[in-house]
């Protein structure tokens, strides 16, 4: 009988996890894996939402501000990485608190990645230009064609998604989405899954003041210092990407900062679709903490 459990806690972003994993954590005097993967990035910390000072104090997390963007985080060495910081604190503690809005991440840890052959790094270095040259539509329309069923199932904004597939694409000539075998790895701890969700008005004001919150507290001043990343996949972020193009003198402040807003919202909708497809996501309001304590010991009871 497994004897220690993975607390899951995930949703759209701007919901609440942050405050809840939190609240959860120091209820089972535990830590908090961040499954988020812009929070890895110690360069940028406004634009990715991440917990304040007092929040980091308050319980320790993990992978947070852990890498820099010039190092390439992917899902599997997330999963590798991650399944070994949890395997220490079950040494010392019953549970352990997954909080993140990143599905793919999520997956991993909970379930496993499907392994993926290894190509030729100039494959992934012709893609990178491509996009520099020709945009992330142009990448887009080449997966959507070649690889159809992937297409379907992933975020279509995400250049490094795009860029993975077709590279395994052009470099073995298979589809991506055959190396997707959906098997699921046996973990030696229970996992209880809790979603954060509201009605789509209360959460996209939430997006819309947060971004607002973002700008006054200097994103701008964050995306400039960032911009020599320009070019690199941790940077090619919703509130990195749209002011990137205000610094270029491609759109102006106001139209760059209603992009994120927009974009934000339509990514908040995506991460919903990912997770409402689990069927043991059991959802909440994101102030039902009492509601969310006791269901998670009333089913650690049965374990």
């Amino acid at each position: 009988m497994k004897s220690k459990t993975l607390i899951c806690i995930v949703g759209p972003t701007a919901i609440g996890k942050t405050a809840l994993g939190i609240r959860v954590a120091q209820h089972f005097g535990t830590e908090i894996i961040s499954a988020d993967s812009r929070q890895f990035y110690k360069e940028i910390s406004i634009g990715t939402a991440k917990p304040s000072q007092l929040e980091l104090a308050s319980v320790k997390h993990h992978f947070i501000n852990s890498h820099s963007v010039t190092d390439v985080v992917s899902v599997g060495s997330f999963e590798k990485e991650a399944l070994k910081v949890i395997d220490t604190l079950f040494k010392t503690h019953q549970t352990v608190v997954l909080v993140g809005g990143s599905g793919l991440y999520v997956k991993a840890v909970l379930e496993g990645f499907d392994e993926l052959p290894t190509v030729n790094p100039d494959i992934r270095a012709q893609l990178n230009q491509e996009l520099q040259d020709f945009g992330i539509i142009e990448l887009q329309n080449q997966l959507s064609k070649a690889d159809p069923v992937y297409y379907s199932q992933i975020d279509t904004q995400n250049p490094q998604r795009i860029i993975r597939a077709l590279e395994v694409i052009r470099g073995t000539g298979n589809t991506f989405s055959s190396y997707q075998t959906n098997k699921k790895n046996k973990r030696d701890f229970n996992v209880i899954k809790i979603g954060l969700n509201t009605s789509r008005e209360l959460l996209y004001n939430k997006i819309n003041q947060r971004v607002d919150d973002m700008m006054f507290n200097g994103l701008l001043a964050e995306v400039t210092l960032a911009k020599p990343y320009q070019h690199l996949n941790a940077l090619n972020t919703v509130g990195y990407h749209e002011l990137f193009e205000y610094l270029d003198d491609k759109t102006t402040l106001e139209n760059a900062v209603a992009a994120i807003k927009q974009n934000t919202r339509r990514f908040a909708k995506r991460q919903l679709t990912w997770f409402r497809r689990d069927e043991e996501v059991k959802w909440f309001e994101p102030e039902e903490v009492g509601e969310v304590l006791g269901m998670i010991k009333g089913d650690m009871v049965k374990f």
